[in-house]
């Protein structure tokens, strides 16, 4: 398969998935606020995010004895098709008098979203080469973040012409369309076999991926490098209203422009990726990062004008950009053979929970020492992580997988070979 119709597939993926997620929770209390629902209603909306966390946990479920590309398809297409069903749904009933079933629903279309993307990122690191990662990366950070932009933007606009119940047929149509490409895949069956894979995947195989040589560096590296971003990013919406921007402003400054230079910089951290490596890319990310932050920290030493804050908000999610797809890219490096899904979605996870603390932990920081001194702080953890690259960071795939690759007698917890 050439790589082009890879991107297609991994883009169309990305944006099923996160059109409707971005709509559910970042548009939905917006519409409920409209509706006069009480804040602590609206609260009650997060959480839908749950399956996210926890997704972890089923990922052996996916995995389970898949020994070839057609086993993830088929869980892709299963999980988007239930997903559209239940996004319909959700159509047919009404915010004002059916609000704990719309919740409900809901969470169950996040676990659907949620197990569609854990087949998705093995079906991703199956089918790409090395060399092919960082731009196949780029595909699933752009299409999040220009889900998120269509989500938050467009289908607000659109809500308000067409109402409730066709929107919900809109996202679903979008789910369903999105499936063309992956409906279309078939797999070269002499490259897509894992061979000697006669043992189901368990949940007890979770603990094992801690047990893989220097992998505690890994999982420190990954809790860590948004360290010096996310902060910044839970308080930006906050800090602009403090400065007095209207929520329409704010809207279109992080929920569009921002989200535009995040995909920019998708495709950017792709090429970057390919042409200098992972390990060389990582430092110059991070350093970026912190040089972002810092920006964004002298920036708030004043009372700044709008082009300053568009550059900052430009440089903060150009950042977030780069470094996702550098997790993403790296992440698909460190996963055992037949244990893709699992393997790759708890790396995935550590960093989403490590970036809920350090969105909460700013919250309370920011109160104790206001955005300018937050903002510092983020700037120092970026800082920290750029010079720890050099210790936390390094290829398994450069040593392990090339003499895995070719020997039946692999140790247990060896490191996907790629063969497309």
């Amino acid at each position: 398969m050439k790589p082009v119709q890879k991107y297609t597939i991994l883009l169309s993926l990305y944006l099923a998935q996160s059109i409707p997620m971005s709509f559910f929770s970042t548009v939905l209390p917006v519409i409920m606020r409209m509706e006069n629902y009480s804040l602590s209603n609206i609260g009650l909306l997060q959480l839908i995010k749950i399956p996210w966390i926890i997704k972890f946990l089923w990922g052996p479920l996916v995995d389970h004895n898949a020994r070839d590309n057609m086993h993830y398809r088929r869980w892709i297409i299963g999980s988007e098709v239930f997903y559209a069903v239940v996004i319909i749904a959700i159509g047919f009933f009404q915010l004002e008098t059916d609000f704990v079933t719309i919740i409900v629903l809901m969470v169950v279309a996040f676990m659907l979203s949620a197990t569609q993307d854990i087949a998705s990122d093995a079906f991703a690191v199956r089918i790409l080469a090395k060399k092919e990662r960082g731009w196949g990366n780029s595909m699933q950070s752009s299409g999040n973040f220009l889900g998120t932009l269509f989500g938050s933007g467009v289908l607000l606009y659109l809500y308000t012409l067409i109402g409730w119940q066709y929107l919900m047929l809109v996202l679903a149509v979008i789910v369903g369309v999105a499936l063309i490409p992956i409906g279309r895949y078939r797999q070269d069956r002499q490259l897509s076999k894992t061979p000697g894979r006669s043992k189901r995947i368990a949940f007890r195989d979770i603990p094992g991926f801690f047990r893989m040589p220097k992998i505690w560096r890994r999982v420190v590296l990954l809790v860590i490098f948004y360290s010096g971003l996310i902060g910044i990013l839970a308080m930006l919406k906050p800090y602009l209203v403090d400065l007095e921007y209207t929520i329409e402003q704010i809207a279109f400054m992080t929920g569009i422009f921002g989200t535009a230079f995040g995909a920019a910089s998708a495709f950017l951290g792709g090429y970057l990726l390919r042409r200098l490596g992972n390990k060389t890319s990582l430092r110059l990310f991070a350093f970026y990062g912190f040089l972002s932050a810092l920006a964004m920290s002298l920036i708030a030493l004043q009372q700044p004008g709008t082009l300053l804050i568009y550059i900052g908000i430009a440089l903060i999610w150009s950042a977030y950009g780069l470094a996702s797809v550098a997790i993403f890219t790296i992440s698909m490096n460190t996963v055992r053979k037949g244990r893709e899904g699992t393997d790759y979605t708890l790396q995935i996870v550590l960093t989403h929970l490590s970036g809920l603390l350090v969105a909460v932990a700013s919250g309370h920081l920011g109160d104790w020492i206001g955005y300018t001194g937050l903002f510092f702080t983020e700037a120092a953890m970026g800082l920290v992580v750029t010079l720890s690259i050099g210790f936390l960071y390094h290829d398994p795939e450069q040593k392990q997988a090339q003499g895995y690759a070719n020997t039946e007698k692999a140790p247990k917890h060896a490191l996907i070979d790629q063969r497309q």
